[in-house]
């Protein structure tokens, strides 16, 4: 059996005709680029979340950017984020000119609430926080919230990894000044190639997060701010709103009946489970278990010898790659222990829409089947 982590030959079987339905239309139009299709996906999407708007960018690092920069972030700040993240995260702080601080994560992985109210308590720098959602589970945002508005801190959620996830009846966005995603193809709501998005809680964040995706325009060569070209392409509007954004609920609901059929089938020493705060509102972008670190070569090796593709979610922390230690040593706050611990334990198992209930217990079946 091949138990791949993504099929996107069966994403394509079934949802072609919409997507060549909306190229059609796209090509049909003769406008190409921020036209209606943009407009059009933006409305459906900030309906969809339950937000007044919605502004299309060209990836879900470059929407961490702009929300950073239209909540006022720039050089001399300081950003508080987790060190547990894919690598955009550190580097859309750079890009818009401020500093990564690091502090601990919790026992799901998500950025912890107590080691962050340390970290903003010793640095005063600190002028706006990012908390990631990962593997699709939404961090403790009312504990968070608190502590931003206490501290009078941006607050902009990275959920490239989490939309349409809840935690506690609470969903993406509820609490942020913006939040963030991602279209990558392999997310819960991915494109066919680079797209993203932010959700602005304000309406002057909304102006100022569609002048910088446009070269910093406010009208047609009339530039007040250094922008981006980071426009949301017609082609991907369209084709997200007309094939994918209408199956999200549909797919979500797949994702959490697999990682309920994990949770609940996998029983075995050898492998920690982490079902997450909320594991019946989670997103389940991705479904990590932790094995200890010595042995997670052979566990991926066991996997692999079955078919089944395993993945690693995220091997190096950020403040330990080489892009960020050769600008000098990382800020971060206190140890990062429980992060080092996902870092060199956490293994991802196949979990996606068009994964078969035949591959979904042959992957319960071999997980307990692995003697350690």
């Amino acid at each position: 059996m091949d138990v791949s982590a993504n099929r996107f030959d069966r994403l394509w079987a079934d949802c072609k005709d919409d997507y060549t339905a909306a190229v059609t239309e796209v090509g049909s139009s003769g406008w190409y680029v921020l036209g209606r299709q943009v407009a059009d996906f933006e409305a459906a999407l900030a309906a969809w979340c339950g937000r007044e708007t919605a502004v299309g960018c060209g990836n879900g690092m470059d929407a961490l950017e702009i929300a950073l920069r239209a909540a006022g972030i720039g050089p001399g700040d300081r950003v508080l984020t987790t060190p547990l993240s894919a690598f955009a995260t550190g580097l859309a702080i750079l890009r818009a000119g401020a500093e990564p601080v690091y502090c601990d994560t919790d026992e799901h992985g998500l950025l912890d609430p107590a080691a962050a109210a340390a970290a903003l308590a010793a640095d005063p720098g600190i002028r706006a926080m990012i908390p990631v959602h990962l593997y699709g589970h939404l961090a403790d945002m009312p504990r968070l919230t608190a502590l931003a508005a206490a501290q009078g801190i941006a607050l902009i959620e990275d959920a490239a990894q989490a939309i349409g996830a809840r935690r506690d009846g609470r969903g993406v966005g509820a609490d942020g000044h913006a939040v963030a995603f991602s279209f990558y193809p392999t997310k819960n709501l991915g494109a066919i190639g680079d797209g993203g998005a932010l959700l602005p809680a304000t309406a002057d964040m909304d102006r100022l997060a569609r002048s910088i995706r446009n070269y910093g325009q406010t009208e047609r060569y009339v530039h007040a701010v250094i922008g981006l070209n980071s426009r949301l392409d017609e082609l991907h509007a369209a084709t997200l709103r007309h094939a994918f954004l209408p199956r999200l609920d549909t797919w979500l609901a797949r994702r959490r009946a697999i990682a309920a059929a994990y949770l609940a089938g996998i029983d075995t020493p050898h492998v920690t489970l982490l079902p997450g705060p909320d594991p019946e509102g989670a997103g389940w972008h991705l479904f990590p278990v932790l094995v200890a670190p010595t042995r997670r070569d052979a566990f991926l090796d066991h996997l692999k010898r079955n078919g089944i593709q395993g993945g690693l979610h995220y091997p190096v922390l950020i403040p330990d790659q080489t892009a960020m230690t050769d600008r000098g040593a990382p800020i971060v706050h206190g140890d990062l222990t429980r992060a080092r611990r996902f870092a060199t334990g956490e293994v991802s198992l196949p979990i996606h829409p068009y994964l078969t209930d035949a591959e979904r217990d042959h992957v319960v079946a071999t997980v307990k089947a692995w003697g350690g």
